[in-house]
């Protein structure tokens, strides 16, 4: 019986190493969204030891997952300008291991339904950029500010130049040949359907519209988002609009939770796992998430 186990533990071993090389060979590699932290929400501003609690236990799990790198798609706060709420969320974001980089992304929590040159130049100042791009291996991220674009009133000037630098930087992306051009935002363009009707937790759609077309005819298929509170899917032909559920305090059947998004050469696969069932590690498999 020792015998058999020894084999047995040498095949194991062996079949986990021939993965982790495969994987290597073809750049594989795994990425976190999160998304909803959302300090405040659940006590209605009066405190946020809930939030703190989640993101604390998901601080904690993504540092021994160890993804490439972790995307937090907006409302990081439930109130704007808020210091001690920014602070909660800066003070346990830093306790994220160094070698995994952080991208935050602008949320209508963050900035205001409306967003203005103050509160954008506050979140700057606060956050860091609220759209730019990143590259890792494979993937050529673009983050958005869907804020801008949902409600642009009070900014005009702002968002015209943001949508002039998505064009820029979708023909660098394009340019530099990259397998996967993925885009993340707080807004989902749309839940199910490219032509719903406009509601809170989509873009417009006479400007979402032209941001799709755009994507599209630059080679994106995958949309990141949140906002939602839940977890939703749609697709504008080839074009996956994949929305994540929260963090923080859910508004539906969905649990609080994270989405683990393996990158192949060829495609991105993805899983949600509740708080409560999260993997105890992530391993590369060939065909899919563990």
């Amino acid at each position: 019986m020792r015998r058999y186990s020894r084999r047995l533990s040498g095949a194991l071993f062996l079949l986990l190493l021939v993965s982790s090389l495969s994987a290597q060979q073809d750049g594989s590699f795994f990425f976190v969204q999160i998304s909803d932290p959302q300090f405040g929400f659940q006590a209605g501003d009066k405190d946020f030891e809930q939030e703190t609690a989640a993101f604390e236990f998901v601080v904690s799990s993504l540092n021994r997952l160890r993804p490439a790198f972790v995307v937090a798609t907006g409302d990081l706060v439930n109130r704007a300008g808020d210091p001690a709420q920014t602070a909660e969320y800066l003070r346990i974001a830093s306790r994220l291991d160094r070698s995994i980089p952080l991208y935050n992304v602008a949320g209508n929590h963050d900035l205001g339904n409306q967003p203005a040159p103050a509160s954008l130049a506050a979140y700057r100042e606060r956050f860091g950029r609220d759209y730019y791009s990143f590259r890792h291996g494979s993937l050529f991220g673009i983050v958005l500010n869907t804020s801008l674009i949902t409600a642009p009133e009070k900014a005009p000037a702002e968002a015209a130049q943001q949508e002039a630098w998505l064009r820029g930087e979708l023909g660098r992306a394009r340019a530099s040949g990259a397998a996967h051009i993925v885009v993340f935002q707080h807004y989902p363009w749309f839940l199910e359907k490219p032509d719903e009707p406009d509601q809170y937790f989509n873009v417009p759609l006479e400007r979402r519209r032209p941001y799709l077309d755009l994507l599209k005819a630059a080679g994106v298929r995958y949309v990141f988002a949140g906002h939602l509170h839940r977890n939703g899917a749609g697709r504008d032909g080839e074009l996956q609009m994949i929305t994540t559920g929260p963090v923080g305090r859910p508004l539906g059947a969905d649990p609080s939770g994270i989405r683990v998004v393996l990158v192949r050469s060829d495609r991105l696969e993805h899983s949600y796992y509740g708080l409560g069932s999260l993997p105890n590690r992530i391993e590369i498999h060939p065909s899919r998430i563990p």
